[in-house]
C-alpha cells in the first residue's frame, strides 16, 4: 500500500460544450433516410435530406413486393415521399455529395456539393420533352407551336369558348373544363381537347394523361345511361358474373362498350358499397339490389 500525503491537485474546470444547434443532416435518401427525416421534423428539428441520386426512394422505390407480409412496395412508401416533399421542416437536396464534415456532436459542420443539372427543378413536370431536345444526345430543336390536327365542328368551338368563360386561361382550370366539357358532350371529343391544349398552352399528352386517370372521365361516347355490374368479393359469390352475362346479351355488348344506338353503356366496378344486397348493379347511381336474372329486362325498361 502506498500513502501519498501530498495535497491533491484541483482539477481543471471542465470545458463548457457548445449548445446544439437546431438543423440535422441526413445522409441517405432511402425509405430509412426518409423517416428519419420525417421523425426529426416532428421533433422539432429542421433536416437536409441529401441523396446523390437525382430522387429519393432508393431501392425500395423499384420494387414490386416488400417480404415478409408482400405489402405493396410502392403503397407503402408512397404516402412518406408526398409527406417527405410537403413538409417545410426537411429540404431535400438530390444530386448532391456530402463533401466534408466538421466539429463535435451537435455543432457539426457539413459541406454540401450540389451537381449541376439540365433542367430547372422548380419548373420541372416530368413530361420528357427535355430529353428529346438535350444538346448533349442530339441537336436543339426548335419547340412548335402546338395547333389542332382536326379544327372541330363549329359547335365544339362555341361550347369550347363558352366554357372557358367562367374560367380564367391558366393550367390550373384544366380538371373544371375538362368536367364541363365530358357533363355537356358526354365524353370528351378528341378535337375540343386539342383545342384545349392550344388555348390553355397545355402538351396534349398532359390533357391525356389527366383524363385518362379519372374514372369520370370517358375518352369515348358513353351512352345515355351507364351501367355497372359490381364485381366486389359479396357480388361475385352470389353470382354477379351471371348477371353481367345477362346485361351483355340484353345490351349487346360486351362490358366497357356502348350499344350502337347510344342508349347504354356497361362498365364493371370493383365494389359500389351494399355487400348486404349482393348481386348488386347500378344505372345512372340508381342501385339495384338483390338482383334475379329474370328482372334484368324489366329494369332496363325503365330507361330509354
Amino acid at each position: 500500500m502506498i500513502l501519498d500525503n501530498a495535497p491533491a491537485t484541483p482539477a481543471a474546470p471542465a470545458k463548457a460544450k457548445p449548445a446544439p444547434c437546431g438543423s440535422v443532416l441526413v445522409a441517405g435518401g432511402g425509405i430509412a433516410g426518409i423517416q428519419a427525416a420525417l421523425d426529426l421534423s416532428a421533433a422539432g428539428f429542421g433536416v437536409y435530406l441529401v441523396e446523390e441520386s437525382p430522387t429519393i426512394g432508393g431501392t425500395m422505390a423499384r420494387l414490386d413486393k416488400t417480404f415478409p407480409t408482400g405489402d405493396c412496395a410502392t403503397c407503402t412508401i408512397s404516402p412518406k415521399l408526398v409527406a417527405c416533399l410537403r413538409d417545410l421542416n426537411v429540404e431535400v437536396l438530390t444530386m448532391a455529395d456530402v463533401m466534408t464534415l466538421e466539429g463535435e456532436p451537435g455543432q457539426f459542420t457539413a459541406q454540401v456539393r450540389l451537381r449541376p443539372r439540365g433542367v430547372d427543378a422548380d419548373k420541372c413536370t416530368g413530361c420528357g420533352d427535355c430529353v428529346e431536345h438535350c444538346p448533349v444526345r442530339n441537336v436543339p430543336q426548335a419547340v412548335a407551336t402546338f395547333a389542332p390536327a382536326h379544327p372541330g365542328q363549329a359547335d365544339d368551338r362555341a361550347l369550347m369558348e363558352e366554357i372557358l368563360v367562367k374560367y380564367s386561361a391558366e393550367p390550373s382550370v384544366l380538371i373544371p373544363v375538362l368536367q364541363d366539357i365530358n357533363e355537356r358532350r358526354g365524353y370528351l371529343p378528341r378535337p375540343m381537347l386539342e383545342d384545349l391544349a392550344a388555348r390553355l398552352g397545355i402538351p396534349l399528352a398532359e390533357i391525356l394523361r389527366v383524363a385518362s386517370f379519372y374514372n369520370a372521365f370517358s375518352l369515348t361516347p358513353v351512352g345515355r345511361h351507364v351501367i355497372e355490374v359490381c364485381l366486389g368479393t359479396a357480388c361475385f359469390v352470389r353470382g354477379s358474373n351471371l348477371l353481367l352475362e345477362r346485361l351483355e346479351d340484353l345490351v349487346g355488348v360486351p362490358a366497357g362498350g356502348t350499344d350502337k344506338d347510344r342508349r347504354f353503356t356497361l362498365r364493371t366496378v370493383r365494389c359500389i358499397g351494399c355487400c348486404a344486397l349482393a348481386p348488386a348493379m347500378r344505372i345512372d347511381g340508381v342501385t339495384f339490389g338483390k338482383m334475379k336474372l329474370d328482372k334484368v329486362g324489366d329494369i332496363l325498361e325503365r330507361f330509354q
